[in-house]
């Protein structure tokens, strides 16, 4: 099954374990799994073993979702609820970064500059919190972790398959 296709997530699961340094790990969800998963919110715990496929599973794992995104790349927010497309006019934010970057020639080269200007708002398109059909990626944290490694796990087969 290809990325992006109906009944499939992408997770991005972070490891919060300070030794492992913050490393992101990439996964599929798909099948049964998928279907664990919707109507879940932003803030929910999942048990691990719904997470990845075959041997990759994260049994012993607890996991909380942080976000995501849909197919179109529009991010899920906390404070809205249902699992809809809405128009929200946002401040500096989640999805909206609040600047516009100005070029100018200085000296001969071009230089980009952060302009900030007091109250800028922004109609910006927000997913709600809960996953539906039309999400495409979950980001989710490690809250308590299982007997192995993160990275025990997940790149385990990756080296297997390429000796």
């Amino acid at each position: 099954m290809a990325v992006g296709q109906q009944g499939e997530f992408v997770a991005v699961v972070n490891d919060t374990d300070p030794k492992n340094g913050g490393k992101s790990y990439s996964l599929k969800i798909s099948g049964n799994n998928h279907a664990q998963l919707l109507g879940k919110k932003i803030g929910d715990t999942v048990d691990g073993i719904f997470v990845g496929e075959g041997e990759q599973t994260l049994s012993g794992y607890k996991l909380q979702i942080t976000g995501g995104s849909d197919k179109t790349g529009t991010p899920l927010r906390r404070d809205l609820e249902g699992g809809r497309r809405q128009a929200v006019l946002v401040t500096q934010s989640t999805g909206f970064k609040g600047h516009n970057l100005v070029f100018k020639n200085k000296g001969g080269e071009k230089k980009r500059f952060r302009y900030k200007p007091d109250g800028l708002r922004k109609r910006r398109f927000f997913r709600g919190n809960t996953i539906s059909q039309d999400t495409r990626q979950i980001n989710l944290k490690v809250i308590e972790a299982g007997k192995k490694s993160l990275g025990d796990i997940l790149s385990a087969p990756s080296e297997e398959a390429s000796e």
